[in-house]
């Protein structure tokens, strides 16, 4: 019986590592501290083992619909690898189909979002996850989340040690004791008291209700801010742009009105002079169960996390140390930025945008200078661009690419520039801002348009099918106008992979959705497979080159392919059907040397069963040791329209009429054996001679159907009684109109055909079975 029956009539085994868990007391206030940082609203911690993920606590506060003790194969939980390297495994979206499986009954459970960390043992050993799970995409790929699910994982993991010597120095009497006795502890207390970082929990009007040692060392006087709803002049809070937080803001008072405010920086003065910088991160906190110093359900509580950041001595270190990679960064880009004073019109620039302006490091420059290098095509952009960033009532934007002449040395460059002007009163008071020289940038943007430019002439010319495909929308995105000749329909109506599909014979089908998948995996493919044509139901033979298109990141979305039209090639390709060794290769001694390509056959069977995918070509049948009703297979070929001639070879045994039965059977010549050498090779050329023949009429009569089915309705009418050997006057008065127009819709004909000549057309007509007009 295998795991999954056996769990649908048992519960699944608890381990005493899973029975350890309930023992940690501050488990379910850990899950609720994780479950409002992450915004998810379920959390869980489970026991992996090497066949099943099993819940062993859970908070669900969203209805996700997991229970303790459910078992889950451990295939598809997102964070299966994690059995094995002991990783976290963090993802902010997995996509709209992603979903875990009970073990039991294979209900599936779907899921955007989640984050698993590592539960071990202080061995090593791997216990299980804490993980938190979400429907929708989140962000939770922050460091102060990965930080908590760090502490509370490993903390988790200690108490799991501790539970397991406990449980073996004291035995089953000693369990039951330590449960009932944590009964009665206060969880949140003991996370707290744990926490590597200060954290405390305070009444809404800033009173301590739980606190740890760290905390109060950071916190060493005053309340936190935001506590008491006044402006503390010891602690100042900034926003992430760097400007003064309002002190309705802090995460304190955000707290309290039910939002989580993650990593605020906040510089703290003591009345003693001494200062500090720290994070402090506010979660809104209401227990599900009144704590110890509370006889009713608690109000609303702040629980906060407070992080201290570098001494100020080591502030200024590392400010050093940001500045000098922001240079090096700048310098590496090439960025040059500079200011102007709007003021006093005061520009101030770098040699490296000096020099792109052709002057040297020490040269003035001035608005005049500034604007005299300008391209004259660009100038006038580069006039309205600062009429927008000059004016109060824009966003103060200065965004334009555009050309350089260089004052000193007439060199033509491109620079982009970037700034932003500051205003106070409705006047612009600065201007800051980088330029970087886009030159070569631009020069390659010019040699891509050119060659895109050259590829779409020679796709539009070219004989071959070219065309480009989007492996995850299966989208054609591409296919150029030899569509037209080969599959006979334009290019708008095949706009999926699967409507190519379609089109190929179906005995070829697979085989070429495999060739896409296997281009998906990195794969060149050289595939020929046949298609039945839209447009008349042809047979044409194609032989399609698939090779894929990576991205930048490497990934293949996107695939392209080369489609030749080989119907009309034989290749000099012949097939031998011959039972007897010695007579086999007799044959191919004879015609591999003539530069023939010999596929050989041991019956005629083996030939019938793949004639439908062989290429154009012909076959030597010898029938003296296949017998006569071998010849079933030429009657075969010839009845089902195959471009495969067959020549047959044998012994009539004085039988005159023999060689008539097998060319009423199909064949296109016999000879007698013992053959000939110069006789076989002249009946396999005149046999290939004549497949050319009725392959180079074949597409003549298809290329005429198709240029003459693109002809207007008007058009055809012309043609017609150009058939009927009509002028252009009379095929006018014909058609009720004047002679000059009859020429104009003569001259298109001929253009849409590709003929210079009257007969030319004439002959094309004929060949696609188009009738004359009559009564001209």
């Amino acid at each position: 019986m295998n795991a999954s029956a056996t769990c649908q009539d048992q519960q699944w085994h608890r381990s005493p590592d899973v029975v350890a868990t309930e023992r940690i007391a501050a488990l379910p206030a850990m899950l609720e501290i994780i479950c409002r940082v992450t915004g998810l609203g379920f959390a869980a911690v489970a026991q992996i083992t090497d066949g099943a993920w099993q819940a062993c606590s859970v908070r669900d506060d969203v209805g996700f619909g997991l229970r303790e003790n459910d078992v889950f194969r451990v295939d598809t939980v997102p964070w299966q690898d994690l059995h094995t390297h002991q990783q976290p495994f963090v993802i902010d979206d997995a996509g709209p189909d992603q979903a875990i499986r009970r073990l039991s009954d294979s209900e599936c459970f779907g899921f955007r979002s989640y984050i698993s960390f590592p539960i071990t043992r202080p061995d090593g050993s791997l216990f299980g996850t804490l993980c938190a799970i979400g429907t929708k995409p989140a962000r939770l790929d922050q460091p102060e989340v990965q930080e908590i699910f760090w502490q509370f994982s490993e903390l988790i993991g200690l108490q799991l040690n501790a539970q397991r010597r406990s449980s073996r120095l004291a035995g089953p009497s000693y369990d039951d004791a330590v449960i009932a006795a944590q009964r009665d502890e206060e969880p949140l207390a003991t996370v707290i008291e744990h926490l590597p970082i200060g954290a405390g929990l305070f009444t809404p009007d800033g009173r301590v209700l739980l606190d740890n040692p760290i905390l109060r060392r950071v916190v060493r006087q005053g309340h936190i801010p935001g506590a008491d709803f006044e402006t503390d002049p010891r602690w100042t809070g900034y926003a992430a742009d760097g400007t003064l937080l309002d002190t309705r803001e802090h995460p304190f008072a955000r707290a309290l009105r039910g939002h989580i405010t993650l990593r605020t920086r906040f510089h703290y003065r003591t009345e003693d002079g001494f200062e500090r910088w720290t994070r402090i991160s506010g979660l809104p906190f209401r227990g599900r169960a009144a704590p110890a110093w509370q006889s009713s359900r608690p109000a609303p509580a702040v629980l906060l996390i407070v992080e201290e950041e570098h001494e100020p001595g080591r502030t200024a270190d590392a400010l050093h140390q940001s500045e000098a990679r922001l240079q090096a960064a700048v310098d590496l880009i090439g960025l040059s930025p500079y200011d102007w004073n709007p003021a006093s019109g005061v520009l101030n620039w770098n040699a490296r945008l000096k020099a792109i302006w052709g002057l040297s490091p020490d040269a003035q420059i001035d608005r005049s200078a500034w604007l005299s290098a300008i391209h004259p095509e660009d100038r006038s952009r580069v006039e309205e661009a600062i009429a927008h960033c000059s004016d109060p009532a824009g966003d103060g934007v200065y965004n334009i690419e555009h050309r350089v002449i260089g004052i000193g040395d007439g060199v033509e460059r491109w620079v982009a520039m970037h700034g932003r002007t500051e205003f106070e009163d409705g006047r612009p008071t600065g201007f800051v801002g980088v330029g970087l020289e886009i030159t070569e940038r631009k020069r390659e943007e010019t040699i891509r348009r050119e060659n895109e430019e050259r590829f779409r002439r020679f796709a539009e010319h070219s004989t071959n099918v070219l065309w480009q495909a989007n492996l995850e929308s299966r989208r054609l995105t591409y296919l150029s106008h030899a569509l037209r000749h080969v599959w006979g329909v334009a290019p708008e109506q095949l706009t999926s992979i699967e409507s190519w599909l379609a089109t190929i014979h179906p005995d070829d089908r697979d085989t070429a959705d495999r060739a896409i998948e296997r281009v998906g995996g990195g794969d060149v493919v050289v595939l020929e497979y046949r298609i039945l044509r839209p447009s008349d139901g042809a047979v044409r033979r194609i032989r399609d080159t698939f090779f894929p298109i990576r991205s930048e990141d490497g990934r293949i979305r996107h695939m392209g392919g080369i489609a030749e039209d080989v119907t009309g090639r034989t290749s000099a390709r012949l097939y031998v059907v011959d039972e007897n060794p010695v007579s086999r290769q007799a044959l191919l001694t004879l015609l591999q040397p003539a530069g023939y390509e010999v596929q050989v056959f041991a019956n005629a069977a083996a030939l019938a069963e793949i004639a439908g995918s062989l290429q154009p070509g012909c076959v030597i049948l010898d029938i003296e040791a296949a017998g006569p009703e071998s010849l079933t297979v030429a009657k075969a070929l010839k009845a089902g329209g195959l471009s495969l001639p067959v020549v047959v070879i044998g012994r009539s045994h004085g039988d005159v009429g023999f060689g008539v039965r097998a060319m009423k059977a199909g064949a296109v010549d016999y000879l007698e054996k013992p053959w000939q050498p110069a006789a076989l090779l002249t009946a396999v050329s005149a046999a290939l001679a004549e497949l050319r023949t009725d392959t180079e009429r074949s597409q003549a009569r298809d290329d005429a159907k198709l240029r003459i089915g693109a002809l207007s309705p008007r058009e055809r009418e012309v043609l017609e009684g150009l058939l009927a050997g009509g002028t252009n006057k009379s095929i006018g008065r014909a058609l009720g109109l004047s002679p000059r127009t009859v020429e104009i819709h003569r001259a298109h004909v001929m253009e849409a055909l590709g003929v210079k000549t009257l007969p030319e057309a004439v002959l094309m007509a004929a060949r696609a079975g188009v009738q004359p007009t009559s009564g001209l």
